[in-house]
């Protein structure tokens, strides 16, 4: 049954178009081709991203955030409460106010110290400025070299200039060494942000990065072993154009550079938008979409190819409506951009604010207020 299966997948029909095969991409001549077999040498890549990382974050990254200032504010951790502990851990860590009101009896607790409570335990279970600064950092450097290294792979590549190119000789594009390493270094690294995605900062659109990661494997995966060798580089390289500004930008926010964050990030939203939602639906999904049917009958590939094409543009304008969210921030009176993604952490004004609405709700329970006093408190002397 396996080998049905395998031999259903890989069925030319499926893959190529007709007339063309895996026969069409064997090695002959001297000429080198990619082969679905190279991608097991993806697996220890993404190992050893995976060691590097963490040497990294122990070594490197502190020392980057102490050179930027990057500063951990003090938290107050919840006193300990069996109780309460409890009801976080397997309720709810945001106790509607019938549950406070229960909870406050039950421990001895006011409503406000029980909220409180609640409130600083949340914060225990955020990561901290230094965590985020780490994981930055580390995509920093990644995004940075890659797109240094993609650049000088294609900079002299025609398909870079002329999209026809890419599709030049299809399928027998001879395979480069450039092109080799690019290729398995990406993967690698998009398959050990895949395997450390459980134990990273969780945001907002942590359901939608799943899917970029998966989308973006498959991509890859695919267009290695059917040989869209060019198309694939030049997609990576649209995405690795912008992401290390982004990274950047948030190292700097993280340290408290505030100018220096907002500019990089201005730089961001423009590259990002020229590079993500002009340069790769127009140009390259456009060279992917309509070039090929002009040389060969639509196959299962060529719509499988630009399925994951369509969802990556999907999630593109997903993005850059937060990034337009993010750009807000920018209108006067706004100090900061923050990324729209982070769990924010609830800080001691809140709390002040609680006790200042308990006091008032207080204060209305004794009755109707008059001139600021209740009434038991109303026949006070005027001063004169």
């Amino acid at each position: 049954m396996l080998s049905q299966l395998s031999e259903w997948f890989w069925n030319e029909r499926l893959w190529f178009p007709v007339g063309l095969g895996w026969a069409d991409i064997q090695d002959r001549d001297g000429h080198t081709y990619a082969k679905g077999s190279d991608l097991w040498v993806t697996l220890p890549i993404a190992l050893a991203f995976l060691i590097v990382r963490q040497i990294f974050e122990r070594t490197v990254a502190p020392w980057l955030a102490s050179l930027m200032g990057v500063k951990e504010k003090v938290r107050v951790r919840a006193e300990s409460n069996p109780a309460l502990e409890s009801h976080f851990c397997t309720a709810s860590k945001h106790p509607a106010q019938s549950v406070v009101e229960s909870l406050s009896k039950q421990t001895g607790y006011s409503e406000l110290q029980v909220q409180r409570w609640f409130r600083r335990r949340r914060n225990q279970e955020r990561p901290n400025q230094l965590k985020k600064f780490r994981e930055a950092s580390w995509r920093f450097t990644f995004y940075l070299l890659a797109f240094i290294a993609g650049l000088g792979a294609l900079i002299d590549k025609p398909w870079l200039y002329k999209m026809e190119e890419v599709w030049k000789g299809f399928p027998t594009l001879t395979l480069l060494p450039s092109q080799y390493w690019y290729y398995m270094i990406e993967l690698g690294f998009y398959m050990s942000l895949l395997f450390s995605v459980a134990s990273d900062v969780k945001r907002k659109d942590f359901k939608e990065q799943i899917v970029h990661h998966v989308a973006t494997i498959l991509l890859i995966s695919f267009s290695w072993c059917v040989n869209y060798i060019r198309a694939g580089t030049l997609i990576m390289l649209v995405h690795d154009s912008s992401d290390y500004l982004l990274e950047s930008a948030k190292m700097f926010n993280y340290a408290g550079w505030r100018k220096t964050c907002n500019y990089i990030f201005i730089l961001f939203a423009a590259v990002f938008f020229v590079t993500r939602l002009v340069i790769l639906p127009f140009w390259i999904m456009h060279c992917t979409w309509v070039y090929p049917v002009t040389i060969y009958p639509p196959f299962f590939g060529y719509y499988f190819f630009n399925g994951l094409m369509f969802v990556l543009q999907c999630l593109h304008i997903f993005w850059f409506v937060l990034i337009l969210r993010m750009a807000i921030k920018f209108l006067p009176g706004n100090r900061i951009v923050e990324d729209e993604r982070s769990d924010r952490e609830e800080t001691d004004d809140s709390e002040e604010e609680d006790a200042q609405e308990k006091e008032r709700h207080a204060k209305t329970k004794n009755g109707p207020l008059q001139n600021g006093h209740s009434p038991s408190n109303n026949n006070h002397r005027k001063m004169e």
